[in-house]
C-alpha cells in the first residue's frame, strides 16, 4: 500500500514539473503591473497623426510624493516604466526652440521642483534609462513645472495650442509639464490607401 502511494506521488510530481515547463515554454509573462500605452495627435478622426508616443504608465498611491521621491529629483527619467519612452515624429518640427527631424527617438526627461529637461535621444530600443548616453542627444530644452489635480497613474497626452502649436502634456501625482511643439503650417490628411500631405505655404 505504502509503496502504491510512494508510485502516485512520484507521477503527481513529474506531471507538476512537466507542466510547469509547458507552461513556461510558452514564452508568456503575466500582465505588467506598469501596462505600456499609446497617445496619438492627430488633427481629426481622418488626418494622419503628427505625434505617436509609446510609454509605460506606472502608478502611485494617491497620497505619495512622486517626484522628489518615487522619482528622483535631478536624474534621468526613462518618462514612464520598463521600455524606454520612444516618440515618433511625422514630420520636422519646433521641439520648443531646437527643430527636430522627422523620425523616432527615445524621451527622457530630469524632473527637478521648478522644471524638467526634455531631451529627445536617437539611440532607440533601449530598456529604460540604463543606456542613456548623451551622444545621442537631438534636443535638450527646459520646460517649467505646473501644478494640477492628483493623478495615480502617470500619462501622456497632447492639447492644442492654436492654428499650428501643440503641447504634449506630461502629467502624474500634482505635476504637469507642457512641452511646446510647433508643426508650422503643414497639413496631414489621409485617404484609405495612403497619407497625402498638403501645404498651406
Amino acid at each position: 500500500m505504502k509503496k502504491s502511494f510512494d508510485l502516485r506521488l512520484v507521477i503527481i510530481l513529474i506531471a507538476a514539473v512537466l507542466y510547469t515547463v509547458s507552461s513556461s515554454s510558452q514564452g508568456f509573462m503575466k500582465l505588467d503591473e506598469a501596462p505600456h500605452d499609446i497617445s496619438y495627435y492627430r488633427e481629426s478622426r481622418v488626418t494622419a497623426p503628427l505625434v505617436k508616443v509609446l510609454y509605460g504608465r506606472p502608478s502611485a498611491t494617491t497620497n505619495a510624493k512622486v517626484f522628489g521621491n518615487v522619482i528622483p529629483y535631478n536624474e534621468i527619467w526613462r518618462t514612464g516604466a520598463n521600455e524606454a519612452t520612444e516618440i515618433k515624429i511625422y514630420k520636422d518640427v519646433m521641439f520648443g526652440d531646437k527643430l527636430v527631424p522627422a523620425g523616432t527617438y527615445v524621451l527622457y526627461t530630469i524632473p527637478s521642483e521648478n522644471h524638467w529637461e526634455v531631451i529627445l535621444s536617437s539611440n532607440t530600443d533601449v530598456l529604460g534609462a540604463f543606456q542613456y548616453d548623451a551622444v545621442f542627444d537631438v534636443a535638450r530644452i527646459m520646460v517649467p513645472v505646473r501644478k494640477g489635480e492628483k493623478l495615480d497613474t502617470f500619462s501622456i497626452g497632447f492639447k492644442k495650442q492654436g492654428e499650428q502649436h501643440i503641447s504634449m502634456m506630461l502629467a502624474w501625482g500634482s505635476t504637469r509639464v507642457k512641452v511646446p511643439l510647433d508643426f508650422n503650417e503643414q497639413e496631414y490628411y489621409a485617404d484609405s490607401q495612403d497619407f497625402k500631405i498638403k501645404f498651406k505655404n
